[in-house]
């Protein structure tokens, strides 16, 4: 398959970026998207150019690093997977193929299509853990959980934090990301003693850093990679309420 790539290239958060076009010639229709960049990066060092820098780390789409937008969506032409998921046999022979790095002001630009998003490593560190004593592992196994709960909470901890959600969202919100953060700790008992402080410290600062508000369009529902429930939201508003007034 042959591909032409439109490839956004930056210095740096605070030089100018550009598209720039590569052509790609009999490319495996089972290359992964990220496999593909792979050989376009080696034809580029072959041709002494600078590589195209971009995050990846398990490409088992677990960690979430491999964050691009493509062709007008995160993570690119197919739902529930993240881009090292994506496998070439998505486009078509020939296709024009436009991939950019996040676009979000809390997320600035490293290089090329890497972004900083350390934003959110400041949103867990404000509330998204739980210090109180909870025992070892058989105390937890002797509390009683209802069903519902216990799933709900695994389904909101399955976040792995890639921000598909804030580069979907026309506000460039997290609240999907916060949500599932507080959701995960307010469905269990571990998690209540420090719920109150928890939201509002993780809220207050997702606000601090720039991101914007949800006007519940459901486009981060739609572009997490782990389908994520907008229902999150509607959670963590609602412990957000109670801790402003209880």
């Amino acid at each position: 398959m042959d591909f032409t790539l439109k490839i956004w290239r930056q210095k740096n958060a605070k030089a100018k970026g550009k598209f720039v076009t590569y052509n790609l010639k009999d490319v495996s229709s089972n290359c992964s998207f990220l496999e593909m960049l792979d050989i376009l990066n080696e034809q580029l060092v072959h041709q002494n150019e600078e590589p195209v820098v971009f995050d990846t780390d398990c490409r088992e789409g677990i960690c979430g690093l491999c964050s691009l937008y493509i062709n007008g969506r995160p993570h690119g032409p197919d739902d529930a997977i993240t881009t090292c998921q994506l496998h070439m046999r998505k486009f078509k022979d020939g296709d024009i193929i436009v991939v950019e790095p996040w676009r979000a002001r809390p997320f600035p630009v490293i290089k090329d299509l890497m972004v900083d998003r350390t934003a959110f490593d400041a949103i867990i560190q404000e509330g998204g853990f739980i210090s109180v004593n909870t025992g070892g592992a058989p105390d937890a196994n002797a509390i009683i959980i209802p069903k519902e709960a216990a799933e709900l909470s695994m389904d909101a901890a399955a976040c792995i934090g890639c921000g598909a959600c804030v580069a979907a969202c026309k506000n460039a919100s997290a609240m999907l990301f916060v949500s599932a953060k507080v959701s995960h700790f307010a469905l269990l008992p571990q998690g209540k003693p420090e719920a109150k402080e928890r939201v509002r410290k993780m809220v207050a600062k997702m606000d601090e850093l720039g991101f914007g508000n949800c006007t519940n369009t459901f486009a981060c529902e739609v572009e997490c990679p782990k389908l994520i429930s907008v229902s999150t939201i509607a959670r963590m508003n609602r412990e957000f309420l109670w801790a402003k007034i209880g």
